[in-house]
């Protein structure tokens, strides 16, 4: 994505304003219970990368990893080329310092493409760092090769890839359960049968659990792979690359949330973390209202799913259980764009603290917080 930090300051100097939609914001609900944003760091590391997606919270501390950390993955090189991207940064709440985590390389052994890392990252208990690659070489789907998962040690080093004919793109943000040794994934692939821009939808895109076994001291082995969800629509796009099913958050029940982005909803599939078939797309929980092309999703501490909107710069509140749209929180009120903040939120995940939500603006290439 283009920066518009250029547009944004014009706007005020010449002392513009526009009227922002009004907020269907309840009095219950979390994000009610937010009230300021705040900029935590950059995402641009020494290499110049940009457009920062993935995010995820360290939950221990181990090689360079300290608990806490935040960890936000770079989908644009210093040429703003999408699927280009090979950086991970580190936020250290603790400190208030921000450091390069990981520098990957363009290629990789086992990643077919190159790579280009995605909205696909877990950071598990025993330290490993597992982040997607949905990579281009041009910038664009005309040369989307398949990617997959990358494997990181503690430090930042490439351990290993996952891949194979299950895996096209890894795309959305990851849901995880971690056992210490043992952990399972659940990440959508949006890259099955997508061409060039202009190119009609595919209902090609899945989602895919993912059985790891974590010997003590070695690397994640694939213990099995199941497809538990298909014939999610997915197409390339010119400017944002790739739309699909981008969301992912797993219930207590096990029950997997899912954001559709080009239904325009978010949909529930059953029985996840057993179930040996595909859900196909699931059940609806919630569609239109306050969504508008619904991405990243999460968990809010009140048991809450919490989205943001690709089309707009609002996060959206959703009760999983009855599926009542909560309410919504404008977290990018930037006038360049129309409506503001379209095209700016990406990433998502709830501070490690309690207070309030970290979310990156990616055509500021930074992470905000609001709380």
């Amino acid at each position: 994505m283009i920066t518009r930090n250029y547009h944004r300051g014009l706007l005020a100097a010449l002392g513009f304003t526009l009227a922002l939609p009004s907020a269907a914001l309840a009095d219950e609900g979390y994000l009610a219970s937010l009230h300021h944003e705040h900029l935590v760091t950059s995402t641009v590391p020494e290499n110049g990368d940009q457009n920062p997606y993935a995010m995820a919270i360290s939950p221990v501390s181990a090689g360079n990893l300290q608990k806490g950390d935040l960890l936000v993955g770079n989908f644009n090189n210093a040429k703003n080329l999408q699927g280009t991207g090979t950086t991970i940064i580190d936020y250290r709440p603790a400190t208030g310092k921000t450091t390069t985590f990981a520098t990957l390389p363009a290629k990789l052994d086992g990643c077919p493409g190159g790579v280009g890392l995605s909205t696909a990252m877990a950071v598990l208990k025993s330290g490993w760092v597992i982040i997607g690659s949905a990579p281009s070489t041009d910038g664009t789907t005309k040369t989307l090769g398949k990617g997959c998962l990358i494997v990181l040690d503690s430090s930042g080093k490439v351990a290993g890839t996952i891949s194979g004919p299950n895996i096209a793109d890894p795309w959305g943000n990851m849901a995880w359960i971690d056992n210490g040794s043992k952990a399972t994934l659940f990440v959508s692939n949006a890259g099955f049968g997508i061409g060039a821009p202009g190119q009609p939808v595919q209902n090609t895109a899945t989602v895919l659990r993912i059985e790891l076994n974590i010997p003590e001291g070695k690397a994640p082995e694939v213990a099995s792979q199941t497809v538990i969800g298909s014939g999610f629509p997915a197409r390339a796009d010119e400017s944002v690359f790739l739309i699909g099913p981008t969301g992912l958050a797993l219930g207590k029940d096990g029950t997997l949330y899912v954001s559709d982005a080009i239904g325009n909803r978010v949909v529930k599939i059953l029985d996840a973390t057993t179930r040996m078939d595909s859900a196909g797309t699931g059940e609806v929980v919630t569609q239109g209202g306050l969504l508008n092309r619904p991405l990243a999703l999460t968990t809010a501490p009140n048991g809450n799913l919490i989205t943001v909107n690709g089309l707009d710069g609002r996060a959206v509140e959703i009760d999983p259980t009855t599926g009542k749209q909560i309410g919504d929180k404008w977290l990018d009120k930037d006038e360049a764009q129309t409506p503001p903040g379209s095209g700016d939120l990406f990433g998502i995940v709830p501070s490690p603290d309690g207070k309030g939500i970290y979310y990156v603006e990616d055509d500021m290439n930074t992470v905000m917080q609001a709380k």
